[in-house]
């Protein structure tokens, strides 16, 4: 950041001095807060905060009329890139482990972790993305160049599966060769090609996932009247088109697959992909934009740098002269209006103790304002609220792998009608998809009789729930577990572990599906709104990458628990083989399953203890009258 984000304080007018009366308790000074994060009218008699800038076109200019762009229409342009996205990450994700064991005849748990691992890296790498949107490109750029690479990976899946070249020999390579391992494994470059390739399509995820949802989010008004109802629906019908993009990807391209392989699979998620640039590209004239702060890491940079520099300085110090920050309604950091002093984090106010010695033109890592200290407070009141998500993130990737497993023992026939495997998946995605119809007109009603709140549930409330939930969905599957193998083993299905139980319906794996799908509605959805509400207006792609890197922590946490416990449970040498066995029914799913209900429950009592705590950065305005009795000023509440 450059120096001149940091400026001398002007006289002070009147308006500072009544509004220095009012906030005396507060350490320092306090300062004008900004037109433009306050709605115009009085509602109810209180006034509602909300944070933002006003929104700009493509070029960075205000928009002259902004009827004509925003709204539902921009959304649903966008909705489309990330149905896209969605479908073919999911897409990989159920089809890659397939792909590497069978077409590239690597092991089946080191193509589950290659793949998990592929997961991982795409979602813990979206801070690069929403660093890049916040500090230099802006979220629309971003979206359009990533999209783009995420294009060009798929493109080369495609040929990695269509041209021969790229995979191993196949001939004389049956069912059973696979199984035991007696297939031509894939050369190290051919490895290395899909990989490239592989990572490509990561690197593009990561740069899309942090904008889309913030990007959707910025085209609604902040000072209308409707704008939390806008914002609460569009989080719900972004979260459906992640599901029909994951409906998709688990029965469209699965069907693919099995029809016409592996090239036409991979094949119809990069035209997918092509559809949606195109798409996304079309609306363009319609989007509002958000001009780029400046780099969010230097910012915090430069107050963990000031704060460390003046720690030794009390704030009763005879050359204090107040908490700085830049006078005016703006703040100092392009794209974002002014944040008021909180008390948390007292040390790093530190970073904005003004002193007489630090003259008319401090160094910006000498002094920072004190919106760019609540920028950095705010960063960290958030991250205990993804952080729990990580677990539930844990389950959803056991989920991708482990039922599969389990599935192949079981019978899928529904009716006449045989499903795939590969296809089960899918049933998580249309629990969502009817919890999501069904919100608006049963859910929220509903609870809005119990908790009287206007949504039916707080942003941290429906996290709660969808964590609560997800602790019952892989009991149950524990549960379940427990008696699908003991059945195996009973009726002497223990060695075949691959061969389809006709009395046991696969069926039964519904209730665990339908509870995590109960489970992503409300924690992931809740998630996604209250970070982008929540994060600091130059810094909503940042926030909104918290969610995508909880994810993929959680493959990566999936990943080492696996192995893990691999080594731990397991002994070749003794015979003795491990929970995660290749033979399902000489494993034992069930304890892996408990341990992970066992951790989701300590993880929900974390969450209730920082849920507890955390205070909403939205805050009610109440009137108050000044002692002159000639004007009327406002003072804030948490609300």
């Amino acid at each position: 950041m450059e120096s001149k984000e940091i400026r001398s304080p002007e006289e002070s007018t009147p308006e500072r001095s009544v509004l220095d009366y009012i906030q005396r308790k507060k350490l320092g000074i306090h300062f004008a807060e900004s037109d433009e994060r306050r709605f115009p009218k009085a509602i109810g008699g209180e006034y509602y905060m909300a944070g933002g800038t006003t929104p700009v076109n493509i070029r960075g200019r205000p928009i002259e009329d902004l009827s004509k762009t925003g709204g539902w229409v921009a959304a649903f342009f966008i909705f489309g890139n990330e149905m896209a996205e969605r479908m073919a990450y999911f897409g990989l994700s159920v089809n890659m482990v397939t792909f590497m064991f069978y077409m590239m005849h690597r092991p089946f748990a080191s193509s589950a972790n290659a793949v998990n691992n592929f997961l991982g890296i795409s979602q813990a790498s979206s801070v690069l993305g929403g660093f890049l949107a916040d500090a230099y490109l802006g979220r629309y750029w971003t979206i359009a160049i990533f999209t783009t690479i995420y294009l060009l990976g798929l493109t080369g899946l495609t040929l990695c599966a269509t041209m021969r070249v790229f995979i191993p020999n196949q001939s004389d390579c049956d069912q059973l060769s696979i199984l035991v391992g007696a297939c031509e494994p894939a050369k190290p470059w051919q490895m290395l090609y899909l990989y490239v390739v592989l990572y490509i399509t990561a690197f593009g995820a990561a740069g899309i996932r942090p904008c889309v949802s913030s990007f959707g989010a910025d085209q609604f008004d902040e000072k209308s009247r409707d704008y939390k109802a806008h914002l609460d629906r569009f989080f719900n019908f972004f979260y459906l088109s992640v599901t029909i993009g994951a409906i998709a990807a688990f029965t469209m391209v699965v069907y693919i697959q099995m029809k016409h392989g592996w090239g036409s699979a991979f094949g119809s998620l990069a035209v997918a992909m092509g559809i949606s640039n195109a798409v996304f590209f079309i609306g363009t004239p319609l989007y509002r934009h958000r001009l780029p702060g400046g780099s969010p890491l230097t910012r915090v940079a430069q107050v963990l740098v000031a704060a460390f520099r003046k720690r030794n300085v009390p704030f009763s110090s005879s050359d204090f002269v107040g908490l700085y920050e830049v006078p005016g309604n703006r703040s100092a950091i392009k794209g974002s209006g002014k944040i008021d002093h909180t008390d948390d984090f007292r040390c790093l106010d530190k970073a904005a103790l003004q002193l007489k010695e630090d003259g008319t033109d401090p160094s910006p890592w000498r002094l920072c304002t004190v919106t760019q200290v609540e920028e950095v407070k705010i960063l960290l009141k958030l991250l205990p609220i993804p952080a729990c998500t990580i677990m539930l993130s844990v389950i959803l990737t056991e989920y991708l792998t482990l039922s599969v497993q389990q599935a192949y023992t079981m019978n899928t026939h529904m009716g006449h009608l045989k499903l795939p495997v590969t296809c089960m998946p899918v049933f998580p995605g249309l629990a969502i998809f009817f919890i999501l119809a069904l919100y608006y007109s049963t859910f929220a009603p509903l609870s809005r009789r119990i908790t009287g709140h206007p949504q039916g549930a707080s942003q941290l409330q429906r996290v709660g729930l969808g964590l609560a939930v997800s602790i019952l969905s892989v009991a149950w599957a524990g549960a379940f577990e427990r008696y699908r193998r003991n059945y195996a083993i009973k009726n002497g299905y223990e060695a075949l572990f691959l061969t389809h139980m006709p009395n046991l319906s696969a069926y039964w794996l519904l209730i665990q599906y339908c509870l995590i799908g109960i489970a992503e509605v409300f924690a992931i959805v809740g998630l996604l709104e209250f970070l982008y509400q929540e994060a600091p207006d130059a810094m909503r792609s940042v926030g909104s990458a918290y969610a995508a890197v909880a994810g993929g922590l959680g493959c990566f946490v999936a990943t080492i628990l696996n192995n893990i416990i691999n080594s731990i449970t397991g002994n070749e040498d003794e015979g003795r083989p491990s929970w995660l066995s290749q033979n399902i029914n000489t494993g034992r799913f069930d304890y892996l399953y408990w341990l992970l209900a066992i951790l989701s429950t300590i993880n929900f009592c974390v969450f209730l203890y920082f849920a507890k705590r955390y205070k909403y950065r939205v805050q009610k305005v109440v009137e108050v009258e000044v002692p002159n009795g000639s004007t009327t000023f406002s003072s804030f509440e948490n609300k």
